[in-house]
């Protein structure tokens, strides 16, 4: 048996797109799980605020870069063609990823970095308003506040409008990020009706 017997019979199973799209989609589906439902609710309940930011700002732009990139090769890895293959299957096969792609894309590109920003603002505000309140219960010892009244009273007007801020983009992260989980447990139950397990 020369090499050209052995590429020959190996080349069929390197080339399928099968096992290769199957891998990335638990990889994606797995991924979009655990994130979503296990690191972010196990991390907000474990660290201090100040660190649970830290992670956070880190953290989700790497699962947003990876979602989109996995999404991306989950299409083209589609069998028997790729994204040809996927475009001519059906719609049960290419909404599902348009769905998932278009949501992640917001994520990734627009709600993501906007929660980011608002995050990191509020995270700075809070310090430089703690920093504020210190410097003056220890301040010059006057202690009457004099013309502080309305510098809190517009801290605290500019702290609502970044919370409000924060809550529309987080919220709309959120539901994006769900929207994009529930499109690919939809394609991953059509994906599994279509498994041939019978031999």
């Amino acid at each position: 048996m020369g090499l050209a017997d052995i590429l020959g019979t190996i080349w069929p199973q390197i080339a399928n797109l099968a096992p290769y799209h199957l891998l990335i989609y638990s990889t994606l589906l797995g991924t979009e799980l655990y994130q979503t439902f296990v690191v972010t609710k196990i991390c907000f309940t474990a660290l201090p605020r100040p660190a649970f930011i830290a992670l956070q700002k880190r953290l989700f732009p790497v699962y947003f870069q990876a979602q989109s990139t996995l999404l991306v090769l989950a299409a083209v890895t589609f069998p028997p063609g790729g994204v040809a293959s996927l475009a001519r299957g059906g719609k049960s096969g290419w909404v599902p990823f348009v769905v998932a792609g278009v949501t992640a894309g917001l994520n990734l590109l627009v709600y993501g970095p906007r929660t980011r920003k608002v995050m990191l603002e509020r995270a700075g505000f809070l310090e430089t308003r703690d920093g504020v309140r210190r410097s003056r219960g220890n301040g010059d010892g006057d202690g009457d506040g004099e013309g502080g009244g309305g510098r809190l009273g517009e801290q605290g007007a500019e702290m609502q409008k970044l919370n409000r801020a924060f809550s529309t983009t987080h919220a709309m992260s959120i539901h994006l990020n769900l929207i994009s989980v529930v499109a690919m447990v939809f394609y991953g139950w059509r994906l599994a009706l279509r498994l041939d397990v019978s031999s």
